[in-house]
């Protein structure tokens, strides 16, 4: 006997694999539906950035806090470090392409004034170059006739032209040989050269060997008038869109490392012993000789004028050497502005 047209239709029961499928597909696809809804993340590769530094505790001691704190991993930097033995080198390897980012002292600023490079950032005020002589020479006047040994265009040689100036002498009323820092030092404690434009930890290396030394100028002689930064440069054509995440990323770093450095300035001296395998004594000792800033008041610093009006004595007096021809704005060649906006 067939039903009757209006009876409901019997129900379709669905093997139990056959349904256990069913609702795997609903979920997959599910699955599928909310990872097409959801933002995409993809792990981005670290950017490469050759890195210079000197020597020295305020040369490299940027360098080591990075390292130390994994500073680099944290703003996806893959760096290459590279040690010079000054400013003027790092700044001759900006120029060629070899080299991103590097550290120079207050002597090589005329470098940036006359558009070899760019300052980044500022890095400390630093009270550690000395003139030196031999004992017995007990005044500038004395050096007259004199050898004195500097590292061309550094600060040693800077100090040595104003130490000069100040005592009413001309530059050529020295000797003056140009050679590289570690020659200077050898050069000075065997006797060949009478005098030396140099900065600590070299003239505490030549302590040791010369007890009786006479400094007979230093940057705060100089004082008022000039101040002496030291600080980060980068290559000229990272001045641009396309190198926009490499230097932010870089002053990222240079912030943390700056910060961290002036609150824990003994395990600074640490990492910058080393790094660079030197006695810790006398990086201690040269780590006294600067004026640390945080980096909230290098930004204030940055943007109030002030930075401008060292650098601008820096220049006046690099004018008067014949290093630069004529006075240059900062914001020419410092990224002041860009310093202060970068927040780590």
């Amino acid at each position: 006997m067939k039903p009757a047209a209006d009876s409901p239709a019997t129900p379709v029961t669905l093997p139990i694999h056959r349904r256990a499928r069913r609702r795997l597909l609903q979920a997959a696809g599910g699955a599928a539906l909310l990872a097409l809804a959801a933002p995409r993340t993809f792990a981005q590769a670290p950017m490469r950035v050759r890195v210079g530094y000197i020597a020295d505790f305020h040369g490299c001691s940027m360098v080591a806090v990075a390292n130390k704190l994994e500073l680099w991993k944290k703003h996806r930097l893959a760096p290459e470090i590279k040690s010079f033995t000054n400013g003027p080198i790092q700044i001759q390897a900006l120029g060629a392409g070899d080299l991103d980012f590097g550290y120079i002292g207050p002597g090589a600023l005329w470098l940036p004034m006359t558009g070899r490079a760019k300052i980044v950032a500022m890095n400390v005020v630093g009270f550690s170059d000395r003139v030196i002589a031999q004992p017995g020479i007990k005044t500038l006047q004395d050096l007259k006739g004199k050898t004195v040994a500097v590292p061309e265009g550094t600060s040693g040689d800077m100090l040595l032209r104003l130490a000069l100036a100040k005592a009413g002498m001309k530059l050529e009323d020295v000797k003056r040989v140009t050679m590289d820092p570690a020659t200077v030092v050898t050069a000075f404690a065997s006797g060949q050269v009478q005098g030396a434009g140099i900065w600590y930890p070299h003239v505490a290396t030549l302590k040791g060997r010369v007890p009786d030394l006479v400094e007979l100028f230093g940057n705060k002689d100089a004082l008022p008038k000039n101040s002496f930064p030291s600080s980060f440069v980068m290559r000229n054509e990272l001045d641009a869109p396309a190198g926009a995440p490499l230097v932010d990323a870089m002053i990222k770093v240079i912030k943390e490392a700056n910060d961290w450095r002036k609150a824990n300035l003994a395990q600074a001296v640490d990492a910058a012993a080393a790094l660079i395998g030197a006695p810790r004594a006398s990086l201690e000792t040269e780590s006294g000789y600067a004026q640390y800033y945080t980096s909230a008041e290098l930004s204030k610093l940055s943007t109030d004028g002030t930075v401008a009006s060292w650098l601008s004595g820096m220049n006046e007096m690099f004018r008067t050497f014949n290093r630069v021809p004529e006075m240059v704005d900062p914001a020419r060649y410092y990224l002041g502005a860009r310093y202060a906006a970068v927040t780590p």
